[in-house]
């Protein structure tokens, strides 16, 4: 399928569900909380994350770029 057909899809489908009712934007705790649940009902051992060390790696560099907006540019000293 086209990417853009399937954003194109997506985006009906989180505009169909009214602001009020989206309750992991409106809680972040509770989101955090299923995020949990739907991670401890993993096997440990099929776990992306832990069978695969690259991978994990590289998902956590690209949160700090994410949040931290990427490498820090040295100060020019002046």
């Amino acid at each position: 399928m086209d990417p853009e057909k399937q954003r194109a899809i997506a985006r009906k489908g989180g505009e169909s569900v009214p602001h009020e009712k989206r309750s992991f934007s409106q809680n972040p705790r509770l989101a955090a909380e299923a995020g949990r649940k739907g991670g401890q009902s993993v096997n440990p051992n099929k776990r992306s994350f832990s069978r695969n060390h690259a991978l994990a790696s590289e998902a956590g560099r690209k949160g700090g770029h994410a949040s931290h907006g990427g490498p820090r540019k040295p100060v020019a000293e002046g």
